[in-house]
């Protein structure tokens, strides 16, 4: 069993009892209190994790994160609180905000790690377990977090990068949205690995109509672009538009996934995405925090939990769509 295949298979048996239970609904940008969800609240006591992301308003992604979380909280007689803050000092200052709370565990996003890990020390110094998900799987237990649940990002980023070879793309545009966001980068440095001709365009992902705007006018420029590829679904669902308006015969690829997205690649419009599976991030880390509190346990024995990537295309997506429209993929 490579080093990889091992952790997939503590998550598919995890995954079991958790596809059983009934998805919750996700609200707006920040919630205090979860207690609805499907299945049987456990009897133990009653405690309070916040899960602190950098999730950007508007983005689909984070939806389903949230529901995972919120379907744990339910099932765990835990009160989630739910923060967010694209902004990497806000979202240190929604970590303190927790301490200061003296919550029984932090769960949080490491996409600028420079920004958090004396937050997070702080955390782990007050006796507050931390788990991190999404971002930041190589600094993860340098900082402190017992466990990481996410996709490794540079294989996941390889992973497309040998699709499209094995496609005969040469000249992807790789878009990101976010600059120094540790994870984006190695999604892009892993498809780059694979296919050379792979260039990086930064777009603001807080401004679609800039976004649209940036792409097309790359797309214009870039007259043997072959393929070009969002690292989220929204994101991906704006790059369609700049296709048209560029009039360029470039494909459309995908990281993440969302209902539209699915449903784009059920009608051929995008050709696959890698899926990192983001319910279940939500859901381990409140449920390992969880197991953390009621008996010491720690998932993962020191390393991160991969939950991705999978590939969607053609040959599977109707069957992702039905999840997807249920809000759990």
């Amino acid at each position: 069993m490579t080093k990889y295949s091992w952790r997939r298979a503590a998550v598919a048996a995890l995954a079991v009892p958790m596809l059983a239970l009934a998805a919750c609904s996700a609200g707006g940008k920040q919630a205090t209190d979860t207690s609805a969800g499907g299945g049987q609240a456990v009897s133990t006591p009653r405690i309070k994790v916040a899960l602190i992301t950098h999730a950007a308003a508007g983005d689909t992604f984070w939806d389903i994160v949230r529901k995972g979380a919120e379907e744990a909280a339910a099932k765990d007689n835990v009160d989630l609180q739910y923060l967010n803050d694209p902004e990497a000092g806000r979202q240190a200052q929604l970590v303190q905000q927790a301490i200061d709370q003296k919550v029984d565990g932090i769960a949080v996003t490491l996409a600028t790690p420079d920004a958090l890990k004396d937050v997070v020390k702080k955390a782990t110094d007050a006796g507050i377990p931390v788990v991190s998900l999404n971002a930041g799987e190589d600094v993860s237990a340098q900082l402190g977090a017992f466990t990481h649940f996410g996709s490794n990002e540079k294989l996941a980023g390889e992973a497309v990068g040998s699709k499209l070879a094995s496609g005969g793309f040469k000249h992807p545009i790789c878009v990101i949205q976010q600059q120094g966001h540790v994870g984006l980068e190695n999604r892009c440095a892993g498809v780059k690995e694979k296919v050379p001709g792979t260039e990086v365009l930064y777009v603001n992902g807080q401004d679609m109509t800039s976004v649209q705007s940036t792409a097309t006018a790359k797309l214009q420029a870039t007259k043997d672009a072959d393929v070009i590829i969002g690292l989220g679904a929204p994101i991906t669902i704006t790059l369609l538009k700049s296709v048209s308006d560029a009039g360029s015969a470039a494909k459309v690829a995908s990281f993440d996934l969302n209902a539209e997205l699915a449903q784009d690649i059920v009608d051929g419009k995008v050709i696959f995405t890698v899926d990192q599976q983001p319910w279940l991030q939500g859901y381990m880390s409140v449920d390992a925090l969880w197991q953390n509190k009621r008996g010491g346990f720690k998932l993962g024995g020191g390393q991160p939990v991969l939950t991705g990537p999978t590939i969607v295309d053609k040959s599977n997506a109707s069957d992702v769509l039905k999840f997807a429209q249920q809000g759990v993929r």
